[in-house]
């Protein structure tokens, strides 16, 4: 078990040499480049983000605000129902006492 082991680290660390030499031989650009080219793209990636961010702060604004219509129309609603309910139950009331 050892041997397979042992067999199976080799490949590993002789597919990371062949993958190291190929990656040196064909890289676009040197070291150099290379970093700024990431820099670049740290960069719009982070306007990006900044975007985005500040997108779903706006919907999240206005969904806010909806829920808040929403609410205080349920509210409105709930006295309206209630003053009806009441209107309604207080004469009655009244009838039931005055007999």
């Amino acid at each position: 078990m050892s041997e397979e082991t042992g067999s199976k680290v080799t490949y590993l660390v002789l597919g990371l040499g062949v993958g190291w030499l190929v990656g040196i031989l064909l890289a676009p650009k040197s070291g150099e480049g290379s970093r700024d080219y990431l820099l670049q793209k740290i960069k719009e990636g982070r306007k990006h983000a900044r975007k985005k961010a500040r997108e779903l702060r706006e919907r999240a604004e206005d969904l806010v605000e909806r829920g808040k219509e929403m609410v205080n129309q349920k509210k409105e609603q709930i006295a309206e129902g209630s003053d009806e309910a009441s209107k309604a139950y207080l004469p009655g009331k009244s009838k039931a006492k005055g007999a």
